[in-house]
Parts: C-alpha cells; structure tokens; sequence
C-alpha cells in the first residue's frame, strides 16, 4: 500500500497518521525514538505491508505481471491500489476524500519534526495535493515518472503506465476483493502488539 491506504487504514487520530506515514521514512528499531502512539502506528504500518506482501491474493496479482518486471510490481500495485482507493473513497470511508487529505496536510504542516525525506516531501505532497490526486489515472504516470529518476535501473519501470493500463480491469478487482481484507487486518490482527 502507498501513502493514501496506510493514511486510511492507520486510524484518525494526529498520532495514528503520522505514524501511517512515518512508516515509510523511519527504518530499522524504534526504541523510544518517537512517541509511543506513533511507533505504534509504524508498527502497524509495517504489519499492513507484511500482510499485503505475503498475502496469497495480492501474490496471484503481482502474477499478472509479465516476469521481467515483477521485480517492479510492488511499487506499482502500492500506487495503482491508492489509485482504486481515492477513485471509490466513497466506498470505503465516511469523510470525504478532499476533508481527509486537508486533515493530513494540516498536520504534516504543524509537525516540527518530521523524519528524513518526509520533511523535503511534505510541503510538496499538499501543493500537488498527492492524495486526492491519486484518483485520476494519469498522475500515476507523473507519479512512474517521478520514481524512475530515482532508481538505479530506471528502465525496469519503462512502458509500466500502459501495463497498468492494459490490466487495470483485473487489477482493480483485485483490489476490491483484498481492501476488506486488509481493512480487517489493520482494524483486528494489525493493531496486535
């Protein structure tokens, strides 16, 4: 999951979303190194992608792939499932998605201390509004883009929006069938010390 589903499945307090986004920019022990309730939050986050990684249907998805770039099809299933997220918010959540992702911003923009690249991000992340973006397709494409130029095989994403394309039936039932799921995990299972 990207940005937008760890946000949505994280929970709705301060602590629980800027946690669901630290989890993407705090590596390794935590150890006392943020609050309590925000490390809660990145454990979490942490538990959502295990789950998501290992489980058998996300797995069955990454198979639609061709093989030459499965090695590529995590980052593109996160993005394309916050795809599917934002274009049926309604769906899945009560508030909408344009209060939520003003919430989030405020609070990125109030938080002193956000670690690493997060910080450089953050101000960034509300310009462009890159939540509520997500839910038109094309920006995915800006999003590829945007990755390529910072991988060392860059190449290994060329021709990764027409895919996205091409399957994006069988993707996005996909996902229809593993968000309950997940949404289950991250309510029961992933909240588990």
């Amino acid at each position: 999951m990207n940005y937008l589903a760890h946000l949505h499945l994280g929970g709705p307090r301060p602590a629980d979303l800027l946690g669901s986004l630290y989890g993407d920019f705090v590596k390794g022990p935590l150890q006392g190194r943020w609050p309590a309730d925000i490390e809660a939050a990145i454990r979490l986050h942490r538990r959502i992608d295990a789950f998501t990684d290992s489980h058998p249907l996300v797995l069955r998805t990454r198979s639609r792939f061709p093989r030459a770039r499965r090695r590529y099809t995590g980052i593109l299933l996160d993005l394309f499932f916050d795809h599917c997220l934002a274009r049926s918010w309604a769906d899945y959540a009560q508030e909408p998605l344009l209060t939520f992702s003003a919430r989030v911003y405020a609070l990125l923009a109030g938080e002193a201390r956000l670690p690493g690249r997060l910080a450089e991000l953050a101000p960034r992340m509300a310009q462009q509004d890159w939540l509520g973006s997500y839910r038109d397709f094309a920006v995915l494409g800006r999003v590829v883009a945007g990755m390529q130029r910072r991988l060392s095989r860059p190449e290994g994403l060329d021709g990764a929006l027409d895919e996205l394309e091409r399957l994006y039936e069988p993707l996005s039932e996909d996902f229809q069938a593993f968000y309950p799921l997940l949404q289950d995990f991250a309510r029961t299972r992933g909240r588990e010390s």
